[in-house]
């Protein structure tokens, strides 16, 4: 049993350690996280979950950037803690934060990711949107919030203006 609350800035530590725990060393070398720097994750959509224990056991991020020129969320690091990863809090995260995100009045998320999983919740591959080099664009995913979203979209991933 988790318990998902948005992140606060007392959460901020423990949401990096699990990152850390979860991914690579090198992790903020990626390409993406240089159109995180200097902003602010989109607050209300970053989600925290939380175990009986209130140790952090899963944790997500959104980020605003600019994709050919409309704004967008940027999903991610989503991390699940190694002791309960198959336990579905991932799964739990993306959709309790996609249906926010909706609810909050946003039109398109795009991620950097695995497209056999993140596919199960609609996320398809972006063909013509273009992350900063030296993003494989084969995993530029995209999902539309609201119909037609991402229709005749074509051109680079920036910052939030």
């Amino acid at each position: 049993m988790f318990t998902l609350t948005p992140e606060t800035a007392d959460d901020w530590w423990e949401v990096e350690a699990l990152y850390d725990l979860c991914f690579a060393p090198g992790r903020t070398a990626l390409s993406s996280y240089r159109l995180r720097e200097d902003v602010a994750p989109v607050a209300g959509l970053c989600q925290v979950a939380r175990d009986r224990d209130g140790s952090v056991g899963g944790a997500i991020r959104y980020w605003p950037v600019q994709a050919a020129g409309l704004p967008a969320l940027l999903l991610g690091p989503v991390a699940v803690h190694p002791t309960h990863q198959g336990e579905g809090l991932g799964g739990l995260l993306i959709n309790a934060s996609l249906h926010a995100a909706r609810d909050n009045g946003w039109d398109r998320v795009l991620l950097v990711g695995d497209a056999p999983y993140y596919s199960r919740f609609g996320f398809s591959k972006l063909p013509d949107i273009r992350m900063p080099p030296p993003t494989n664009p084969d995993r530029v995913l995209g999902l539309a919030l609201t119909s037609g979203a991402w229709d005749g979209l074509t051109g680079e991933v920036t910052r939030a203006a």
